[in-house]
């Protein structure tokens, strides 16, 4: 049975992380050969070894997605070892939440900007120039819709949304001549990734356990749930993959109608 990504090769960025390695346990059942890359080697190794006992095939990188040699090195040999068919930057940027604009530090609104759009084009560059000659391939990205909605409190979120989602338009319209498509996906709440530890690192000491979280998201967004990790790694697979051949410039909506857009 042909798989949705047999044959291709997969580099993700953040692949530890809780949204990426949920992507990378779906590329790699739909077929697709991972380059796992990350900051911390130990979580990328088990990863990598659950990916391998499982009958997939998964390669490890210890690297910054901000360390522009580095991307561009790990690319080329990925390039070398039989092309770069998707890039997905699943990096975190260092987002504060919960704290008033007028009582933010000027550092805490501008890092997520910053290492946000520094890491999308770092990561996007380097693979999209390899696409680019041969003719073929998949940018990926995700954010969370706040480009486009009116929360209050969530500091640098929607500014980083909106920079990476503005440069991402931009590389399509440039790549897309030469083969390459350029596709995003919003989610936000993914109740699979939100840890105790996760949520202080955002909001701080004082923000609500995951439950409620899960629930106040649920109560907001139009089908009453919140997205779940399996269907946002599904939306990717699919359009990683050939069957989205005519999608680009795009983002597809996982919020569960979070964003009402």
């Amino acid at each position: 049975m042909t798989r949705l990504l047999d044959h291709k090769n997969a580099i993700i960025y953040g692949a530890a992380g809780g949204i990426g390695s949920g992507v990378a346990r779906i590329f790699a059942r739909e077929g697709a050969r991972l380059f796992l890359a990350g900051r911390t080697r130990g979580p990328l190794d088990s990863l990598a070894a659950e990916i391998t006992a499982a009958g997939g095939v998964a390669d490890v990188e210890v690297l910054d997605a901000l360390d522009e040699p580095a991307v561009t090195a790990h690319a080329d040999r990925v390039a070398a070892a039989g092309g770069i068919d998707v890039s997905f930057n699943l990096v975190t940027r260092g987002d504060v939440q919960g704290v008033p604009l007028l009582e933010m530090a000027a550092d805490d609104l501008l890092r997520p900007v910053d290492a946000g759009l520094r890491a999308a084009f770092v990561t996007a560059r380097a693979a999209a120039r390899h696409m680019a000659d041969r003719g073929s391939g998949v940018i990926l990205y995700l954010t969370s819709g706040s480009s486009v909605g009116l929360a209050p409190m969530m500091g640098g979120t929607g500014p980083a949304d909106a920079a990476v989602e503005t440069f991402m338009r931009y590389l399509a319209a440039e790549v897309g001549p030469r083969g390459v498509r350029v596709a995003g996906l919003w989610t936000a709440g993914v109740p699979e990734t939100l840890t105790p530890d996760k949520l202080r690192k955002v909001g701080g000491e004082g923000v609500p356990p995951p439950e409620v979280i899960e629930a106040a998201i649920a109560g907001q967004a139009m089908l009453r749930r919140a997205p779940r990790l399996a269907q946002v790694a599904e939306t990717a697979a699919f359009l990683a993959s050939d069957g989205a051949a005519a999608i680009t410039a795009s983002i597809v909506n996982v919020t569960s109608g979070l964003v009402a857009r």
